[in-house]
């Protein structure tokens, strides 16, 4: 899929009333879990980890960015973004067990995830309509990954720990769910477009930096760095990635824009479906 056949759906209907689903899934991770679960993509698997290190900080700054909007939004979009909320803490908790194997195998990562926080505090210490309008392109930008992760499923998931890869598909997946719940909140108080594009700059530059110096901290510790297709491969994700995250973000930030008008992708959000509220299970990735 190019970016530019994917970027809108002209006709496409609105798709964000009413609440949205609550999956309390929960991961269990066996002994030899390889924190390197994409054998075939290490460098894939090392950005991946580093983007996930990230979820502990950023996603409860969105919620308390949302969160502050209580009182200044109305009673649908509240309970929407209630259940956002849920959809936010279950995604962190979850992504924090992951991290904990991931740090236990590289300690440097401790050092980055001390970064990742100090840029999240100064997030919370810049104005109210700053931080919803980065929670909101930060979603954007959730929704992009998400986006480029279909279009490469049968490369980038190709002999994964099923495990893993369940984990982030499960959170891409509803990434693609909530797409404009955060942006919906944005509009109802705030609007700029101009302080929009300047949060997803700001969101897309930090992003870029810590995933990959924490993909590099990994690549190093496994004494990968000296190998010419290491690098080839870091460059040509960071490539392919760049030429769907810019794109969304410049549309998302044009006027008249709405989440809804991006075409959403149809593996992820088809596979959600197969969810089991009884059990709290999603089938795992890869298995019949």
């Amino acid at each position: 899929m190019d970016a530019p056949d994917a970027v809108l759906a002209p006709d496409a209907a609105p798709a964000t009333a009413g609440p949205l689903p609550t999956r309390r899934v929960a991961f269990a991770y066996p002994d030899d879990t390889d924190p390197m679960w994409v054998p075939r993509q290490p460098e894939f698997a090392a950005a991946a980890n580093a983007i996930s290190l990230g979820m502990p900080y950023a996603e409860p700054l969105f919620i308390r960015a949302v969160r502050s909007t209580f009182d200044r939004i109305d009673d649908d979009l509240r309970e929407r973004s209630e259940s956002y909320i849920r959809q936010e803490t279950g995604h962190h908790t979850q992504h924090k067990r992951f991290n904990d194997l991931v740090t236990a195998r590289y300690p440097g990562l401790r050092r980055v995830q001390a970064m990742m926080k100090a840029n999240s505090d100064w997030v919370w210490r810049r104005s109210p309509r700053f931080r919803v309008a980065y929670a909101a392109s930060g979603e954007t930008i959730s929704y992009a990954v998400a986006r480029w992760t279909e279009a490469h499923l049968g490369e980038v998931m190709d002999r994964a720990d099923p495990v893993p890869a369940t984990l982030f598909l499960w959170h891409l997946a509803e990434e693609i769910e909530h797409k404009a719940n955060t942006y919906d909140v944005f509009e109802a108080t705030d609007g700029s477009r101009l302080r929009y594009a300047w949060s997803a700059f700001v969101g897309l530059v930090t992003i870029g930096f810590f995933t990959l110096i924490g993909a590099l901290v990994q690549l190093h510790g496994d004494r990968r760095l000296r190998s010419p297709l290491t690098w080839w491969r870091l460059g040509r994700l960071s490539v392919s990635l760049a030429l769907v995250l810019i794109p969304t973000l410049v549309v998302s930030s044009m006027p008249g824009h709405h989440p809804d008008d991006f075409a959403d992708p149809v593996v992820l959000p088809a596979w959600l479906r197969g969810y089991d509220p009884a059990t709290g299970t999603m089938p795992l990735w890869g298995s019949d």
